[in-house]
């Protein structure tokens, strides 16, 4: 085990000269030109207008896309936005170029930031317009669109152009939709054009349909129905305009890039595969180049953390699919579809969700794999406690699990030998809900399977696994019995990986979180001090206008004051920045504390910005800090969950808290944006910081910000 010195103190080096080496990437991401954590890259941003020839001698395809289109949200079947980005990786593989992803500030920015040199490449979504084409060189399709009314449900007066009169629709103006609306106008002057914001994705403006906070909009009929798949409070009206196409955007000198996109698109012919279920085998399957991996949403098989796609089960299925060439399309049915019923039906060709031997109905026309993982049925009990050890312990106890557990027979067989009482947890909640209700004493006892104990374990020190009953079960991958090369091939895949180095990394990095390994020293603060780096600290916070207390607040929580810390998905340092987050901002060495400091404060200030400049001054920070640990999106869902159930909004604590809990409840997870959310831990991760950070501010006294609420909510 890597032993971690904590007296580890900052170099030298002036805050000076660390600033002269951030300025160039922060006067880029002032501009708009540059999203945290977003893309992959080895070098600063920089302008350059050549053809293949020299992105292949750099190495890099610079891609242009939309600051608030990034990966931030949860893909759950054919998505188009994450289509164009699986493309875009594999045609740069063929290419053996590097994907290298430029977020810019506003759609309305991509075309001039291509024209200037800034990126090669646009792939969002863009509708191939006349306009658009004198400026740009656009590929063959890669889907088709067409341009929708859309309004609220219930909003059911809205049958066509006509029915617009004296109603407000609401567009981007640089986007397609401004000039439909002209027309339309033009024909019906009584339809009147409200501005929207340009940094404002079509999303917001859907929900902000459906919250009366604007009157209607047009959209893409593509991420209409993308919308349509976690929400049912929007409904289309009509069809504005035909099927329209939708394509990549390069300068047009750049002929033989042009050409390169056109032949591997025409190759993939995107738009004709997914409109019908599919049974081929692996040859069919190489043939569309796509592998439909059908998984559930959960923190053990699949999840959106800080914008980046993640799960076990989602690393080892693409890990799988790029071996055999193949772009993975995740489909997530809803919770009460069955994912081996999907399979058989088409819809599918894979189940890669820790799955356990399916029923005998199903095993006639599914195959599983070889095994590839090992759960036991474990009980939970609070930590703290003399949890039992035998199953004889059990006796006069209370075990909750759902009546649907696969584990409610055996326990039911248990409990007339033990002597202990089984009841039914609602089937609206799931095994780490209930988990947490064993925590804070509203259930006694409850039995999960050991990798979610695992995971639950990783980030909460309220529980503890008491008790394995029976012995460890086989998970299995299963694909359809018609489909033996898939099988042999997964077989294959399966036993090579299993317990390798690959295998090892992603089981850590998911059920052994190294954040987790008990720390041998403390750090002792001196008098008037909180931590090692105080001085940087003031230093940076001060820039962007942080009370420094806060900050030592937050790296106490991320790190302990440990510059080596790493988290789970290979976050560093003292403020445990992702890599890629730091690539942004041209620092290498995130184990250094002060670009570690520098970067980590930066970020922070960039996700407050995101959060309404009316919300109070401590309610953005909440806000902020949230984010910093769940990622911006889950913070957004939350808030429109918070506003559904009568809460506010606008305040975190005993409000918006609230609702991050019920974002790990399936029925509200399908209805948000960014899907399932360990809801748990950022709720946790707020308080503990307001909490240390009072005590700070009762140590050294106020600061100049306005002081935080101290409220207390029940949750």
């Amino acid at each position: 085990m890597r032993t971690r010195d904590r007296r580890a103190t900052a170099p030298d080096r002036s805050a000076a000269a660390l600033a002269a080496l951030l300025l160039p990437a922060l006067a880029w991401v002032g501009c708009g030109g540059w999203e945290f954590g977003s893309g992959r890259a080895s070098a600063p941003p920089f302008i350059e207008a050549g053809d293949l020839e020299q992105i292949r001698a750099r190495g890099t395809l610079r891609v242009l896309l939309p600051l608030l289109e990034r990966r931030s949200y949860l893909p759950r079947g054919h998505d188009v936005l994450e289509a164009e980005r699986e493309l875009v990786e594999a045609f740069a593989r063929r290419q053996g170029l590097e994907p290298y992803w430029i977020h810019v500030a506003s759609r309305s920015d991509l075309i001039p930031y291509l024209l200037e040199g800034k990126g090669d490449l646009i792939a969002a979504n863009l509708t191939a317009t006349d306009e658009r084409r004198s400026q740009v060189a656009f590929t063959v399709p890669v889907g088709f669109a067409r341009e929708q009314l859309v309004t609220r449900r219930g909003d059911d007066g809205l049958h066509g152009p006509a029915d617009l009169a004296g109603r407000r629709v609401a567009v981007r103006p640089s986007s397609s939709f401004r000039h439909t609306l002209e027309a339309l106008r033009a024909r019906h002057p009584e339809i009147a054009f409200e501005e929207v914001p340009e940094h404002v994705d079509t999303d917001e403006i859907l929900h902000r349909v459906a919250t009366r906070r604007l009157d209607v909009t047009i959209a893409d009929s593509n991420l209409v129905e993308a919308a349509l798949a976690y929400r049912d409070d929007l409904r289309v009206a009509f069809d504005v305009g035909p099927d329209r196409p939708i394509a990549w955007a390069v300068r047009r000198e750049s002929r033989r890039l042009l050409a390169g996109l056109n032949l591997f698109l025409a190759e993939d012919q995107l738009s004709a595969r997914h409109a019908r279920p599919a049974f081929g085998d692996l040859g069919e399957i190489r043939e569309r180049r796509v592998l439909r991996v059908l998984t559930r949403n959960s923190p053990a098989t699949y999840f959106l953390w800080r914008g980046e796609l993640m799960g076990f089960e989602y690393e080892l299925a693409r890990r799988f699919a790029r071996e055999h060439d193949l772009r993975l399309e995740i489909v997530v049915p809803r919770r009460e579809e069955d994912l081996v019923t999907m399979l058989v039906e088409g819809r599918g060709d894979l189940v890669a969700a820790a799955l356990a031997r399916p029923g005998p109905e199903e095993e006639r026309e599914v195959a599983l794999s070889v095994p590839y993982h090992y759960v036991a049925p474990t009980v939970v009990a609070r930590a703290g406690e003399d949890a039992p050890l035998t199953p004889q312990d059990l006796a006069g106890r209370a075990i909750h699990v759902r009546r649907d557990s696969p584990h409610w027979e055996l326990l039911d067989r248990l409990r007339r030998e033990h002597g202990f009482a089984l009841h039914a947890a609602p089937d609206t909640l799931d095994a780490e809900e209930i988990i947490a209700l064993v925590a804070d004493g509203t259930y006694d006892l409850t039995v999960a399977p050991s990798h979610v104990v695992d995971i639950e374990t990783t980030w909460r020190s309220d529980v503890r696994a008491a008790l394995v009953l029976g012995d460890p079960v086989p998970l299995a991958w299963a694909v359809r019995g018609s489909n033996p090369e898939l099988l042999a091939a997964v077989d294959r895949f399966l036993r090579r990986e299993y317990r390798g180095l690959f295998y090892n990394v992603i089981y850590d990095k998911y059920f052994r979180d190294p954040k987790k390994i008990l720390r041998h020293q403390q750090y002792r603060a001196r008098a008037g001090e909180l931590s090692p780096y105080d001085r940087l600290v003031r230093t940076h916070a001060e820039l962007h206008g942080f009370d420094w207390r806060l900050i030592v607040a937050q790296i106490y929580q991320e790190s302990e004051f440990d510059p080596l810390a790493q988290s789970f998905a290979g976050a560093v340092g003292l403020l445990q920045v992702l890599p890629t987050t730091a690539e942004q901002l041209g620092l290498e060495r995130l184990e250094d504390p002060e670009a570690n400091i520098a970067a980590g404060i930066r970020y922070l200030s960039w996700l407050r910005e995101r959060f309404d400049e009316e919300l109070p001054y401590w309610e953005r920070m909440w806000f902020a800090l949230a984010a910093y640990n769940v990622g911006h999106g889950h913070v957004v869902d939350a808030r429109r969950l918070a506003a559904r159930l009568g809460l506010d909004p606008d305040r975190w604590f005993g409000n918006v808290e609230r609702a991050m809990l019920l974002l790990s409840r399936p029925e509200h997870a399908r209805e948000a944006r960014h899907g399932y959310c360990r809801g748990g831990e950022p709720v946790h991760y707020v308080r503990e910081i307001r909490s240390r950070y009072e005590s700070y501010l009762a140590t050294l006294g106020q600061p100049d910000a306005p002081a935080p609420r101290t409220e207390r909510a029940t949750l």
